[in-house]
C-alpha cells in the first residue's frame, strides 16, 4: 500500500451524506488542560465536519457528569478532540475502556507512552531512529543540586543552542528555542509553569514539518508531510493558533527522496509506540536529509490552522469522510 492516503473518488467525497450507517457520537473536547480552548476548537470542527455527513453529535466536555452520561446514553462511538492531559495521558481511555465504549485514537497504555515526551524519545531511539541529543531536569534536580551548577554542566555539554520544553505537554506551551546561554535560566523556570519535569534538546536546524498518520481500516500510512514556517521564526503557542503567523507548506517543500524518508520514519515512529486510527509525528529534517524526532502527538490539533487537517485536504479528501472513517474503524476493532 502507498504511503499516501489514496486518491478520493469525486463522487464520494461530493456528498455530505454518511456512505455507511448514521452513527450517535460523542465528541470530547475541553477539560481542565492549558490548551482547553485549543481542543475546543478541534472539538467543534470534528463535530461540525461529522454532522455534515449525517451523524448524531453531541459535543462534551469531560466533567462530572461525563462518566454517567456514556453509562446511560452509549454512543457508537467516542471521538477524543482533547488535548493536553485532559485527553492524552491515558487516563481518559483507560476508563472509556472499562465503559466498553469504542473511541478513535490510541489506547490508553500507548497514549501514556507517547504523552510523556522521555519515554517516547527512548522508545524511538531504540528503534533507530535519530533525536536529538536530551535530558531531563525534574525540579527537585534544580532545588538538590543548585540551579547555576546544572545550568553550566548542561551549557558545556550541549552549547547555548538548545531546546527547552516541559516532558509532558503539548501546543509549544512552555517552549523555548534559545541562542544564548544568558536565556537558559528563564526558559527553564517558563518550562516548570507547565510540570515538574523539563526536557532540555540540543537543537537541530533545517526545515520544521508535521506528518500526519492515519490508518481507515487497511493499516497506518503517512499524509504529505506539512512544512511549518513561522513568521517569528519559532513555531510558537501563537504561531501555531494565530491565522497568518504561520506560512504552511503541504504538500512540504521536499525532494522525493526527503519525502520518502520522512513518510517512513513517521510510520515508523507511530508503528513502534503502538499508536493507532490517528496521530501526527512532528520532524525536523537537517540538511543532509536526515529526519529527527521530535515528539509524538496521541491526538494532533485539529483546528482550522492545524497540520493533520490541512494534509488529508491536500491529500484531496474532505475532512468528514475521514472523521467518519476514523470512527467506523474504532467501532469495527471493538467487535472484534
Amino acid at each position: 500500500m502507498s504511503d499516501f492516503l489514496p486518491a478520493a473518488s469525486s463522487s464520494a467525497d461530493a456528498s455530505t451524506a454518511t456512505s455507511g450507517p448514521s452513527r450517535n457520537v460523542v465528541v470530547l473536547a475541553g477539560g481542565i488542560s492549558h490548551e482547553r480552548d485549543v481542543s475546543l476548537r478541534s472539538g467543534r470542527r470534528v463535530a461540525d465536519a461529522l454532522i455534515e455527513r449525517g451523524h448524531s453529535v453531541v459535543l462534551r466536555d469531560p466533567d462530572a457528569s461525563l462518566l454517567p452520561y456514556l453509562a446511560e446514553n452509549r454512543p457508537d462511538v467516542i471521538w477524543p478532540a482533547l488535548h493536553g492531559a485532559s485527553g492524552e495521558d491515558g487516563a481518559l481511555r483507560a476508563l472509556l475502556d472499562m465503559l466498553a465504549i469504542p473511541y478513535v485514537g490510541a489506547e490508553a497504555k500507548a497514549a501514556r507512552l507517547a504523552w510523556q515526551k522521555p519515554s517516547s524519545k527512548i522508545i524511538v531511539e531504540r528503534a533507530g531512529l535519530a533525536t536529538p541529543r536530551w535530558v531531563t531536569l525534574p525540579r527537585d534536580t534544580f532545588r538538590e543540586l543548585g540551579a547555576t551548577q546544572v545550568l553550566s554542566l548542561v551549557l558545556d555539554s550541549f552549547g547555548p543552542e538548545v531546546v527547552v520544553k516541559p516532558a509532558m505537554g503539548g501546543s509549544a506551551l512552555g517552549v523555548g528555542v534559545l541562542d544564548s546561554a544568558d536565556d537558559l535560566p528563564r526558559a527553564v523556570v517558563d518550562a516548570y509553569t507547565y510540570g515538574e519535569v523539563a526536557l532540555i534538546e540540543q537543537r537541530v536546524r533545517g526545515v520544521e514539518v508535521s506528518i500526519g498518520v492515519l490508518d481507515l481500516g487497511e493499516g497506518p500510512f503517512a499524509l504529505p508531510a506539512v512544512e511549518i514556517e513561522p513568521r517569528s521564526g519559532v513555531y510558537s503557542f501563537e504561531a501555531r493558533y494565530n491565522a497568518g503567523e504561520t506560512r504552511f507548506y503541504a504538500p512540504a517543500r521536499l525532494d522525493e527522496a526527503t519525502a520518502a524518508a520522512a513518510r517512513e520514519a513517521a510510520l515508523t515512529i507511530h508503528r513502534t509506540l503502538g499508536l493507532r486510527h490517528i496521530s501526527r509525528i512532528d520532524l525536523i529534517i537537517d540538511a543532509a536529509g536526515t529526519p529527527w524526532f521530535l515528539e509524538a502527538n496521541v491526538l494532533p490539533g485539529l483546528t482550522e490552522t492545524s497540520t493533520v487537517p490541512q494534509a488529508i485536504l491536500a491529500a484531496g479528501h474532505s475532512l468528514g469522510s475521514v472523521y467518519e472513517q476514523l470512527g467506523e474503524v474504532a467501532i469495527a476493532a471493538a467487535t472484534v
